[in-house]
């Protein structure tokens, strides 16, 4: 059985139960590691490469179920590279990455064995929705529902929408809901306030950073009042969530 979650996703899986892997190659460090981020968000694993000989490299190493691929690398072009994956993943989806909008060009990385591809600038959401209709229709995962998060005594039903910890409800709004929903998806890990608002409030890099620390603040008073702190500053750098000491 599927079901869908308030975003319409649902947890895609390898056959093995394992999380799908999806191999990022960009030279731009910021972009790349801003879709490293939303693809583990959706619970993928992810490796990055800056150049097409470390991601001919890392593809034999990782074995990647897609591959998202910049046109525009600093070595090699995005279609010597794709030949490159092809000897060792002949059916390994890609989805270029390009700048270029030129008919011709997105025609070129097509007839190259390109499945897909979206134009700079491009959203996150959008960029994970090809990813999926790519690994769905090649028939390398499948899809199950995974609607509960958990990190020490506190839950989340992404379905229902209830919260609680050590067995007591907690209210939450909205906002607050996804703010706790992407750092427990991330437990133990650092999000930065760039990420959280691009992720929470889809909001680019810079500025209204102080409504990150408003609703950190309102978490705060909710999960961890009277309670062991779960949700911790790293100054200079962001916030985590994991379980109270």
């Amino acid at each position: 059985m599927t079901t869908t979650s308030p975003h319409g996703r649902t947890e895609m899986l390898r056959p093995d139960g394992s999380p799908v892997r999806v191999l990022v190659v960009d030279d731009e460090a910021a972009l790349s590691e801003l879709l490293s981020m939303a693809l583990r968000y959706e619970g993928w694993e992810v490796r990055s490469a800056g150049d097409g000989a470390g991601a001919v490299r890392t593809a034999r190493d990782f074995r990647p179920d897609a591959v998202v691929l910049d046109v525009m690398l600093p070595d090699m072009d995005g279609l010597a590279v794709l030949g490159r994956l092809r000897r060792d993943l002949p059916e390994v989806p890609v989805l270029f990455l390009t700048a270029r909008d030129a008919v011709e060009d997105r025609i070129a990385g097509l007839t190259a064995g390109g499945d897909d591809y979206v134009t700079k600038p491009f959203s996150l959401e959008e960029v994970v929705a090809r990813l999926r209709g790519l690994i769905r229709r090649s028939g390398t995962a499948t899809e199950r529902s995974e609607s509960m998060l958990a990190v020490g005594d506190l839950t989340l039903d992404e379905d229902s929408h209830e919260v609680s910890r050590g067995g007591d409800f907690i209210h939450l709004t909205a906002t607050e809901f996804e703010l706790l929903r992407f750092l427990m998806r991330n437990p133990r890990r650092v999000l930065s306030k760039a990420q959280i608002l691009d992720r929470v409030w889809s909001y680019d890099f810079g500025g209204q950073a102080n409504v990150v620390e408003l609703y950190v603040s309102y978490l705060r008073k909710k999960i961890d009042a009277g309670r062991s702190p779960m949700i911790h500053t790293r100054r200079g750098a962001g916030y985590l969530i994991k379980p109270g000491e």
